[in-house]
């Protein structure tokens, strides 16, 4: 099972600027967002089957019914139309596959991570004209339906299960051993879910030293978001140095150090010895 290559270099250059345009629109669009993480990671995925995508989105949303009424109805009928007609939803497996982060082979596969599902009944429930927002549940992503007192959840990854209050609990305390806080069932910010969607990306790569293209490409598009962990920085250029940018990845190092110096001169400086030993590579 051979994972998604990522594009040639001219055509990964392109997706970043999209990315970093889009990243910063007033409304961000998260179906292309997730497009654009789809295409650098794979470089068959050129504009037509980006467009495919959102049609098959467009589709999707043409199939439930107009209105079918409060919080409750809309969470049913996405979860008739998209997990039960369809079977969209998720294994254990899924886990594995880099595919299972990516919307256009989410669209194609009818399976993946719990927030790539929901991206999925985010927006075709959005197409549709439903009240739906994503929530950002620790360890196990879901969708929203209707404002704060008549919230209803639903699961994609278990097919669109409509949770109890107790079925929240649960998913919480097995992902964190905490309860519940009322805080973890805000919406979640369209920004915010890509860059966590970046984030499993990352950690499935962690895992598979040899993907460190992924990695580093994952990173890239995290540090073009406008709000993001000033780690990052580190991060790339511990791969610029890992994939033999030297120069590159002690640049980075030395501009990481000048931001860690200001709370933090003792992290700064062993940072700065970092990056004169990447430069030490060279010789």
């Amino acid at each position: 099972m051979r994972s998604p290559q990522p594009p040639e270099p001219e055509r990964a250059a392109e997706v970043r600027r999209r990315f970093a345009d889009e990243a910063r629109a007033d409304r961000p669009d998260l179906a292309e967002l997730c497009l654009l993480v789809g295409a650098a990671a794979d470089g068959t995925l050129d504009e037509a089957g980006m467009d495919a995508a959102q049609i098959e989105l467009d589709r999707l949303a043409g199939q439930l019914p107009f209105r079918p009424g409060g919080p409750r109805s809309w969470a049913a009928a996405l979860g008739e139309l998209l997990g039960g007609r369809y079977g969209f939803r998720g294994a254990p497996a899924d886990y594995q596959r880099l595919e299972s982060s990516l919307l256009h082979e989410v669209l194609r596969r009818r399976r993946g991570l719990p927030i790539l599902l929901s991206v999925v009944w985010m927006e075709v429930a959005r197409r549709a004209g439903a009240p739906v927002y994503g929530v950002a549940l620790p360890g196990h992503f879901v969708v929203g339906f209707g404002p704060t007192e008549q919230q209803v959840l639903a699961d994609p990854f278990d097919g669109g299960r409509v949770l109890t209050g107790s079925d929240a609990e649960l998913l919480v305390a097995g992902a964190t051993g905490a309860p519940l806080d009322p805080s973890m069932l805000s919406p979640a910010d369209p920004l915010d879910v890509v860059l966590r969607i970046l984030n499993n990306i990352r950690a499935w790569a962690a895992a598979r030293p040899e993907r460190s293209d992924v990695s580093l490409w994952a990173v890239e598009l995290s540090l073009l978001l406008p709000s993001h962990p000033a780690r990052l920085r580190y991060e790339h250029a511990q791969l610029l140095v890992q994939r033999g940018d030297f120069l590159g990845g002690a640049a980075e190092l030395d501009a990481y150090a000048d931001m860690v110096a200001a709370v933090d001169e003792p992290a700064a400086a062993r940072v700065r010895q970092q990056a004169h030993a990447a430069r030490a590579m060279l010789n």
